[in-house]
Order: structure tokens, then C-alpha cells, then sequence
């Protein structure tokens, strides 16, 4: 009975969206407006950012050349959606601006789906461009994950068209390929395997956010840095305070950097853990020694800087049941998946870290040409624009 309640909901949703989106698409097409939609935070995204500041760059150079009538600009429509009535209405209000953009925008970028853009009908100028918010496919997501415990219903997938209507889908290296398009349910010709922007953003800022970093902290430079950094787990435990009572604090300091969508619950430990939260994950990899994850894609951006990098797996099989892998942790990177922490602990103070490992994992799974991902995605937004 609610589940059918809430199709219905659905159903009349659409149809309502439709509606006003069939009035707004009597403006004209825009040529030169790029939208960018983003529901993974509220705040401006690391890749849209980055390619927002090349759009100006080359909007410089066009008004140097004496072509101000091909410069671009831009808008962007972010916001987390969370939970709670206040919340979705807030979100609501956020899809029916995207709406009115769309309709008029000749190229919309998102990092995440957008309900807008896959539940309605388009003009056939508008081209969107999905660049994904991870290097690769490490874990299963998306259309691939659809019925499993961590993913989203079939019947949900199915009312708000998951993935639907890209015209190009920015991939990571072609290892990964299948697995963008069973995620979004494409065919290999609509993949760009030019990675993300926060790849150039990683090379280009490094030096600089480890000096800054130990500017503002020098007492912290006698120790080598463990970052922890584990994944969003849906409808999963999520053990992380196990790591504080495994490390040796005479020898590492530990930075937690929780997904910044998982709540960390309980009180967080003073003393020798640090959180720092005005701090990214991506600025603190400058700093670590060591990085620990399990299934998320920030080892792919810790194979950018050649971080040595462990998997804490404590929940492998689970994980495998709930939600997927794209492939065999054990197999890729053997030595290095420990679902025990103190044994992975073990294995740090050992010194026996094989970087040779490390670098044919980079160049097996990182996209070729690192450091001109940013260029190559603005190249296509120009050559659609025109």
C-alpha cells in the first residue's frame, strides 16, 4: 500500500515537473550559458570550481583576441539534499531553478545525478556532461548497485530515471570503462577518459599544502601522518573510532577525515587524533606518510601523489553482499588489505611497503596525460558552445 502511495507521489511529481518545465523551454537557447548542478554539498565543488576558473582563463584570452562574443559564462545550482521536510523543500526549490536554466543552457555539467536533468525532455541543443566526483569506479554505484542493500531501489531507479540523458560521461582510465557504463547504464562511446580536474588540482597544490599545513602546525612534524580516510557505507557500521586504539603515538600522528556525508556518532577523542575540519581530505594527502582507506576512490587520489596507501577491509564480505566491488582488493593490491587494524598497524612499522606495487597500481588505474584534465573537459565545453 505505501508503495504504491509513494509511485503514485512520484508519478504526479513528474508530471507536474513537466509541466512547468514545458513553459520554461519557451525561452531561447543561450549558446554561450554552462550550467553546473551538483547534490553532493551545498557548497561549490573542487571540480566545478577548477573548471569555472579555466572558463575565465580562456574568457581572457577571447577578449584579448578581440572575440568577446564567444566567452561563456556560467551558474551553478548546488545544494546537499539531507533529510527532514525543510530540507526537501529547500531542494525542491534548487531543481526548479536548475529548471530554468536548462531550459535555455546549451551545456550542463553535474558530478552526481540531478533529478532534473534525467526526468525531463530536453531541447536537443542542450548537451550534458557527467563527470562523476571520483578518479574511477572502484566500488559499484549508480545503475550497478540498483536492489542492493547499499543501493537504490529498482523501483526507485526506475520512477526517477537514474542516469539518464548524458551526452558525455568524463571516465578515469580505461580499466574502468565497463564499469562506468554499467553504472550509468551507457555504451564506451559516450566515455571521455580524461579524469577529473582535482587530479591537476592534487600535482599543482602539494607542495604548497604541506608547507602550509606545517606552518600551521610545526609540532606535528616529528611524526610520520597517518590519514584515514574510509568510505560512505549506507545502511553499514561504520567501526571507525577502532583505529584510535591501534596506533602508536609515539611514533604517528592520525588524522581522521570521515566521507563528508557520514556522521561521525559518539564523542571524538581528544589528544593525540586530529580531525582537522577546516582541512579537505585531498589538502591533507600533501602531509601523510600513510594513507588508509578501504573501498573509496581517495586511493586513486593518493596514487596521484604516491601515497603509500592500505585498505583497512574489516568489513569485506559484507561490503562485497551490500554493495559491490569493481574489482578483487586482495588480487590488486596483495600485501596491503588487512582486515585486522592492529596487523595492518604491524605492517607500517614494519617498512615493508613495496612501491613498485604502488606504481603499477597508478599506472593500471589512473588516466594517461595526468595534470590536463581540467584543459581537456573545458576544450570540449568550448567545442560544443561553438
Amino acid at each position: 500500500m505505501k508503495s504504491g502511495l509513494i509511485k503514485t507521489g512520484i508519478v504526479i511529481f513528474k508530471g507536474i515537473l513537466h509541466i512547468i518545465y514545458a513553459f520554461l523551454k519557451l525561452s531561447p537557447v543561450d549558446d554561450h550559458l554552462v550550467l553546473f548542478c551538483s547534490r553532493q554539498s551545498t557548497q561549490l565543488p573542487l571540480d566545478f570550481r577548477l573548471l569555472q576558473e579555466e572558463i575565465d582563463r580562456r574568457n581572457e584570452l577571447l577578449a584579448k583576441e578581440g572575440k568577446p562574443e564567444h566567452q561563456l559564462r556560467y551558474v551553478s545550482v548546488t545544494r546537499y539534499m539531507g533529510s527532514g521536510v525543510k530540507n526537501y523543500l529547500v531542494f525542491l526549490g534548487k531543481m526548479l531553478q536548475s529548471m530554468r536554466y536548462l531550459a535555455k543552457a546549451r551545456v550542463c555539467i553535474l558530478d552526481s545525478y540531478w533529478p532534473p536533468v534525467s526526468l525531463l525532455h530536453h531541447k536537443k541543443q542542450l548537451k550534458v556532461i557527467q563527470i562523476w566526483h571520483a578518479i574511477g569506479k572502484i566500488k559499484k554505484s549508480g545503475k550497478a548497485s540498483v536492489g542492493e542493500k547499499s543501493g537504490r531501489s529498482q523501483q526507485t531507479a526506475e520512477l526517477l530515471d537514474m542516469h539518464r540523458n548524458y551526452d558525455y560521461i568524463i571516465a578515469g582510465a580505461k580499466i574502468w570503462n565497463p564499469f562506468y557504463c554499467e553504472s550509468f547504464g551507457c555504451t564506451e562511446d559516450k566515455l571521455l577518459n580524461y579524469g577529473l580536474p582535482r587530479i591537476d588540482y592534487l600535482l599543482q597544490t602539494a607542495d604548497a599544502n604541506r608547507e602550509k599545513f606545517f606552518r600551521e602546525n610545526p609540532e606535528l612534524k616529528e611524526k610520520k601522518i597517518i590519514l584515514y580516510a574510509p568510505t560512505f557505507r549506507r545502511n553499514m557500521e561504520s567501526r571507525w573510532t577502532e583505529i584510535i586504539d591501534a596506533v602508536d603515538y609515539e611514533k604517528y600522528t592520525l588524522i581522521i577525515k570521515n566521507h563528508p556525508i557520514q556522521r561521525i556518532y559518539g564523542q571524538r577523542p581528544e589528544g593525540d587524533v586530529y580531525y582537522f575540519d577546516e582541512w579537505k581530505s585531498m589538502d591533507l594527502m600533501a602531509v601523510a606518510d600513510y594513507v588508509i582507506t578501504d573501498y573509496s576512490a581517495i586511493a586513486l587520489e593518493a596514487a596521484v601523489l604516491n601515497k603509500p596507501t592500505l585498505y583497512w577491509a574489516y568489513d569485506y564480505e559484507e561490503y562485497l553482499e551490500n554493495n559491490g566491488l569493481n574489482l578483487d582488493l586482495y588480487q590488486v593490491m596483495p600485501g596491503c588489505v588487512f582486515p585486522d587494524i592492529d596487523e595492518l598497524m604491524a605492517f607500517i612499522d614494519s617498512g615493508q611497503y613495496d612501491m613498485s606495487l604502488l606504481e603499477h597500481y597508478r599506472k593500471e588505474r589512473l588516466p594517461e596525460d595526468l595534470g590536463q584534465s581540467t584543459s581537456k573537459i573545458t576544450d570540449l565545453i568550448m567545442e560544443i558552445t561553438g
